[in-house]
């Protein structure tokens, strides 16, 4: 499969609302998932948009394709920023499961490659300012989506 040209990829887009004081702008592309835990997906971020504020549930292999990606820490208890690196092409990183952070997009956008598996089934959990869960993704409806 080719990642860069790949007409019969379906994008999913996700926007903000006036929930979120972020411009909130991205699209996610599932590329495989298997009943053993593992999910591959392709995220596309809008120049200088973030995705939702979230902790990963699940271990997360990332490698940034296009663009750069800002990933701001944040610590939970307290909400502060701890620090922001910036991904490059070609950077790869992996995560054990309990990363919080927020991510966007560099002045061109970003695309990024995620490998995860979880062992329990929950790979994150959509987070509000205030560190309260206010959404999942779990492997369930992918399975579902790739059995129909």
């Amino acid at each position: 499969m080719n990642l860069f040209a790949n007409e019969n990829l379906r994008w999913k887009h996700h926007r903000g609302n006036d929930k979120f004081d972020y411009p909130i702008d991205f699209s996610s592309a599932l590329l495989g998932a298997r009943d053993d835990g593992h999910v591959d997906l392709l995220y596309r971020w809008a120049p200088n948009s973030y995705c939702h504020f979230h902790r990963h549930s699940a271990y997360t292999t990332s490698v940034v394709l296009e663009g750069e990606l800002h990933v701001i820490d944040v610590d939970l208890e307290t909400g502060e920023e701890l620090n922001t690196r910036i991904r490059q092409v070609g950077d790869y990183a992996h995560k054990t499961p309990g990363d919080v952070h927020m991510e966007r997009g560099g002045p061109e956008g970003a695309l990024v490659l995620f490998s995860l598996y979880t062992e329990d089934g929950l790979l994150a959990e959509t987070l509000a300012s205030d560190g309260r869960v206010i959404g999942q993704s779990t492997m369930e409806p992918i399975l579902k989506k790739l059995r129909n």
